[in-house]
């Protein structure tokens, strides 16, 4: 299994820190009961970072024109329309996808294009399941025009145990669905936002993988 390389720093300090505790237990009492309760413990912990750190190589099987895909693996957990008033000022159709602890946690750009625009905004961390995280949570704004000079904006969001957001993207360069668009660390959220009148292809409470599954297609009448 691969690791991300946001991952490696993490690990090493977590092993580390795991082997002294358990060099500590085996020298003050031995081998017994508790030694090997805390050898388990131990294990189950970095197997579980290490799952949350793990980096599949993906690339999106179809033609990826007109589409928006998946920009996380996780669950549909709002499809609505709401103002944005970060960036467009505007109705957009929202499509948020939740990820639990047990994700994998890289996040794809949703289309091809150009980047446009990027952005951080330092906020709470509130549970990313809930609404209002996507306005008052720590997060960063992606904006990617695609081809046909449509703007897609795909905002990363910090949960209640993710406390740092990673974004790759930077402005005026290109773009692609198989390219990863940066990382979340433990439990988050990615929204996204498209034209009022866009194709929905996923419902609520849908599972769906980055790079992987189709959310929506653009439709012509929304290029400009």
């Amino acid at each position: 299994m691969k690791v991300h390389r946001e991952g490696t720093g993490v690990l090493l300090m977590l092993f580390t820190f795991l082997f002294i505790v358990n060099l500590s237990v085996f020298y003050t009492i031995g081998k017994g009961l508790l030694f090997y309760i805390v050898i388990i413990l131990s294990a189950f912990l970095f197997l579980l970072v290490l799952n949350f750190f793990r980096s599949p190589s993906r690339r999106f099987p179809y033609d990826s024109e007109g589409l928006v895909i998946a920009p996380a693996d996780g669950t549909i957990v709002a499809i609505e329309e709401v103002t944005e008033n970060e960036y467009f000022h505007e109705k957009r159709l929202q499509v948020s996808i939740f990820m639990s602890i047990f994700n994998v946690h890289a996040n794809w750009f949703p289309v091809n294009g150009t980047v446009k625009h990027v952005s951080h905004r330092h906020g709470r961390f509130k549970a990313a399941y809930l609404p209002k995280s996507s306005v008052e949570n720590e997060r960063s704004t992606i904006v990617i025009t695609t081809p046909y000079n449509v703007d897609v904006l795909t905002r990363q969001i910090a949960g209640a145990m993710a406390r740092r957001v990673v974004t790759y993207a930077k402005c005026n360069e290109r773009c692609h669905v198989d390219e990863q668009m940066g990382f979340i660390k433990f439990g988050s959220r990615v929204d996204t936002f498209l034209p009022v009148g866009t194709e929905i292809l996923v419902e609520m409470d849908q599972k769906v993988i980055g790079n992987q599954t189709p959310i929506a297609r653009l439709r012509k009448i929304n290029y400009k």
